[in-house]
């Protein structure tokens, strides 16, 4: 199959790598000369322009890093929508608010094209495993049209429902995520402030009611979990900009429902704060070294 792809950063190089894996043509296209290059190196063929990257293509991906770039991609007079082809199925990972997305899929859908939001979980390191979970957006027909596609860069595909629903799943999740990560953190640093062993503790909690995600996957203490960002200086993975950026994304989808997030409002100001003490560009796990004493962040 051919394959248009836009966006092959971090997590969009090693999905557009797993595609070629299984056999499909990728056309790749990105703002950065160096990201491209690297999907080149992985089997990917570099499109010269957007619209080349769509050309023949039975499936276009995006995933970029904002609304505003999904926006400018699709639509607009240099926007590629048009140029797509009505047969192929558009399919945005990007995260980005649920009102962009139904926005641009109405807009495709009024132009004859089909488009579902498909926003996903897992990682730097899911996507290079190939085992990311998408939390999709859009017509049931259409989300089984993109399962083969999907399948071949992720585990699991979950419908939430019409276009947006995709989006509003993944900041509840991310928010979630947010608020277990600083919770194990915080506890850890605790735990070592009375002489425990940050790995010994993390192995009796994981045996216990405290267990969660960031124990069992991603643990943020130096040392415990090998191939973690936690043991590699906190570089890779998810950035703690992007866990910002997601976490205002689920605050304001709180505010336009009056929906009570005291938690998630306490995770945005302690992710903000994070990053303000030049942390943004290291991965979101680097929250445990908010709690150290010695620097307080």
């Amino acid at each position: 199959m051919k394959i248009g792809f836009f966006g092959v950063g971090h997590m969009g190089g090693p999905m557009a790598a797993n595609l070629v894996k299984a056999g499909h043509e990728v056309s790749a296209f990105d703002l950065v000369p160096e990201l491209l290059k690297g999907a080149v190196e992985t089997g990917a063929k570099a499109a010269d322009s957007a619209a080349q990257a769509v050309q023949g293509a039975e499936v276009v991906i995006s995933m970029l890093p904002s609304a505003g770039a999904v926006r400018g991609l699709y639509l607009g007079e240099t926007g590629v929508l048009k140029q797509v082809d009505p047969s192929a199925l558009i399919i945005d990972c990007s995260t980005i608010d649920a009102d962009t997305a139904r926005d641009v899929a109405a807009i495709a859908r009024e132009q004859d094209r089909v488009m579902i939001d498909a926003p996903v979980s897992g990682g730097v390191g899911g996507a290079k495993a190939g085992t990311l979970t998408f939390i999709c957006g859009g017509p049931e027909d259409a989300i089984q049209r993109a399962r083969p596609v999907l399948e071949c860069m992720g585990a699991q595909v979950f419908r939430a429902g019409d276009n947006g629903a995709g989006q509003l799943a993944k900041i509840c999740n991310n928010m979630l995520l947010a608020i277990h990560m600083i919770g194990t953190a915080e506890a850890l640093q605790m735990g070592a402030d009375h002489g425990l062993d940050p790995a010994v503790l993390s192995e009796i909690m994981k045996a216990s009611s405290g267990d969660n995600w960031s124990l069992d996957k991603y643990n943020p203490w130096p040392g415990v979990m090998e191939n973690v960002p936690a043991s590699n200086e906190y570089d890779g993975g998810f950035a703690v900009k992007l866990m910002n950026k997601d976490l205002g994304l689920a605050l304001q989808a709180a505010l336009s429902t009056q929906s009570a997030t005291p938690m998630g409002n306490l995770a945005k100001s302690l992710y903000a704060a994070h990053g303000n003490h030049g942390y943004s560009e290291k991965d979101f796990s680097s929250i445990q070294r908010f709690f150290r004493h010695k620097d307080g962040g």
